[in-house]
């Protein structure tokens, strides 16, 4: 087994583990608003893709010293993984709720594992490949995903994917007032 794919198997086992553990980080850290960032706050779509993005991140910054010298395009094949896992989410999400009209948790997390193998399975693909890409893009669409999920964690839309169907609320659900 070449060290490409070693990498991707360990990559994908990686964000399987840690995307799980992030559902539980928030609360078990008594609502810290820095964990926040980079945790689920509530049981949003978007607030669950970050169990995905970050970890797959991580994976990119510690992969990038491992792998860049064997695979020149690596940035640029992970971020298209990121992209293409958490598209993944929300579209099987809404496909799936919208047919039959409601979420179900088994469902959910099977879909986060089914997103992770698919992302970084054409990562590998990709980065196997003959794919060309400027590293400044893949940094510019990693930066911005990274932004937009700290922007909106504390300030949170009134749109769908950011609320949260449990408690029929957006964003951090603790009265943000407490915190003026």
């Amino acid at each position: 087994m070449n060290k490409i794919k070693k990498y991707q198997i360990a990559s994908a086992i990686f964000v399987c583990i840690l995307g799980t553990l992030l559902h539980f980080t928030y609360e078990s850290s008594r609502e810290n608003m820095l964990v926040a960032s980079f945790s689920a706050v509530n049981e949003s779509v978007w607030e669950h893709l970050k169990l995905l993005f970050f970890p797959m991140l991580l994976s990119i910054i510690i992969g990038y010293f491992y792998i860049q010298k064997n695979a020149p395009n690596f940035l640029c094949s992970k971020t298209l993984g990121i992209v293409a896992s958490m598209l993944f989410i929300i579209i099987f999400f809404y496909t799936y709720t919208g047919i039959i009209g409601k979420s179900i948790v088994f469902i959910d997390i099977a879909s986060f594992f089914v997103a992770v193998i698919l992302g970084e399975y054409l990562a590998y693909k990709l980065m196997t490949s003959n794919f060309k890409c400027s590293n400044i893009i893949a940094i510019t669409i990693l930066m911005a995903i990274l932004i937009c999920f700290i922007v909106f964690t504390y300030s949170t839309p009134n749109i769908e994917i950011f609320k949260d169907p449990v408690k029929n609320q957006y964003g951090i659900i603790k009265n943000m007032e407490e915190l003026k």
